[in-house]
């Protein structure tokens, strides 16, 4: 589920949600997610959001009522439903991280998204070191809560690059990692720079599990 409205306050040049000025946040919102988690029976729940700048937690608090209504729309199931938050950066803000992470996810997600060095051309308005900070503080803040991230391939990565990425992941407290091949959402995007091809990938599995 994505919440948090459909437009982002940030411009990256891989990503085909729409930026612009954002809508109000819907205090509804929890409800209808925890409703929709019931009404589909699901038992594993990923929620992630729009890039919200113009908030001052960056959205932080309504993750966490979405995460608490979802959680609870589970008591009266045998199963209980296990959470996953895909978060922005909340601009490096640890009060906000800690107001999800007091909430109760089972896995917190951040994507790297890229290597650093192509940060300016794909993320102009993050930063590298800030999206390895946010696990760290994650790690550093629970036991209990795993944490994940993602990168694209194809975007004019170098294998030193992806290596040394995949290690700054591990050696910031990254436990699970997703890599998956960036696809051109339309010509306004960046363009794709290399398709890899599946034993590629075998091998960038190798990689990661060898480094942790």
């Amino acid at each position: 589920f994505m919440i948090l409205g459909d437009q982002c306050t940030r411009h990256c040049r891989f990503c085909n949600v729409r930026a612009g000025l954002p809508v109000p946040v819907d205090p509804e919102e929890p409800r209808h997610v925890a409703e929709a988690v019931q009404k589909l029976g699901l038992n594993y729940v990923v929620i992630t959001s729009v890039t919200r700048d113009d908030l001052p937690d960056g959205g932080a608090a309504h993750f966490s009522a979405v995460i608490k209504a979802v959680k609870a729309s589970g008591n009266d199931r045998d199963k209980a439903i296990q959470v996953e938050v895909l978060i922005p950066d909340f601009k490096g803000k640890v009060t906000a991280l800690e107001t999800v992470i007091d909430a109760g996810p089972d896995v917190i997600n951040h994507n790297i998204e890229t290597v650093a060095g192509l940060y300016s051309a794909v993320r102009p308005e993050a930063d590298y070191q800030q999206s390895l900070d946010l696990i760290r503080n994650v790690r550093e803040r629970s036991e209990i809560i795993k944490t994940k991230s993602g990168i694209m391939v194809g975007l004019g990565e170098t294998p030193a690059q992806l290596t040394a990425t995949m290690q700054d992941l591990f050696d910031h407290g990254c436990q699970i990692l997703t890599v998956g091949q960036y696809l051109q959402p339309s010509t306004k995007h960046l363009v794709v720079e290399k398709f890899y091809t599946p034993g590629e990938f075998e091998d960038l599995e190798a990689l990661a599990r060898q480094i942790g």
